[in-house]
């Protein structure tokens, strides 16, 4: 089912999700959950259970058909990941379904290897880089009660206004 998106401040989105001891139906619903709550958005390229306010560590990553990202390993459902390396450095505008009236600049590691459940219940080892890095990175964040403006250099000069079309075509700030 469509879940409903959690919005900050509601506080589950500052707080750790626990770990999922195992696959069994359950889990098997939250990632179907997942994955239609994210579909139901449709520029959404990631989700993180908390933000459906499942407190479990599950992501939905899907970079399909997105122009920075030629050969996505999409979709893909990660349970419990844990990032184990991570190199570069680079700063990119992040936007977030529970943060929707703003962007945020972000640094974050430009290559990581990931070790997490798949869905099967088998261990998967990745390594990812550029976009879908930082995808995968923001939802980790969701994960560990992160949010991206607990990332940002200064409030100031790096939140912006989310910009939204109108129904006339025209482009203007969300609020």
């Amino acid at each position: 089912m469509t879940r409903e998106v959690v919005v900050y401040p509601d506080r589950r989105l500052k707080s750790p999700a626990v770990a999922i001891r195992g696959v069994g139906p359950a889990v098997m619903r939250l990632a179907a959950d997942l994955e239609r709550t994210a579909r139901a958005y449709p520029r959404t390229v990631g989700l993180a259970a908390p933000q459906i306010g499942a407190m479990w560590r599950m992501i939905f990553v899907d970079c399909a058909g997105h122009k920075q990202v030629p050969d996505p390993r999409s979709p893909r459902i990660l349970i419990n990941p844990v990032v184990t390396a991570g190199q570069g450095s680079e700063v990119g505008r992040e936007g977030c379904l529970s943060l929707p009236e703003i962007t945020a600049n972000v640094r974050r590691a430009t290559s990581i290897e990931i070790d997490a459940l798949g869905l099967e219940g088998i261990p998967v080892h990745l390594v990812l880089e550029g976009f879908e890095a930082r995808v995968v990175l923001h939802e980790i964040d969701h994960l560990d009660g992160v949010l991206i403006l607990d990332r940002v250099a200064s409030l100031a000069t790096d939140v912006f206004p989310r910009k939204i079309r109108a129904a006339s075509g025209t482009l203007r700030a969300a609020g």
